[in-house]
């Protein structure tokens, strides 16, 4: 699961935004889903996302990696590096 911590008035998280649908279509198995730390900051904070946007890769509930700022390339390489864990286990 990856988890992206954005706001509404995060300009970098808009930018974002087509990247994550494309990964979303191509990387099926794995689930994405989308929390604004202004309607759900208690969340934000448990997580400890100071910065957005923060992306937390999640495996069996636990934190496995994460990505903070508008970087694509680095997001992709890591749901990628999970998702070929996921399948050798």
């Amino acid at each position: 699961m990856v988890i992206d911590f954005s706001a509404s008035w995060c300009g970098p998280c808009k930018f974002m935004e087509p990247a994550l649908h494309d990964m979303a279509e191509r990387f099926t198995e794995v689930e994405f889903v989308k929390i604004d730390v202004d309607e759900l900051p208690d969340v934000a904070q448990e997580f400890g996302v100071q910065a957005m946007p923060t992306f937390v890769l999640l495996k069996r509930g636990k934190e496995v990696d994460r990505v903070v700022g508008a970087q694509k390339n680095e997001l992709e390489k890591k749901v990628q590096k999970h998702k070929t864990l996921q399948a050798a286990t």
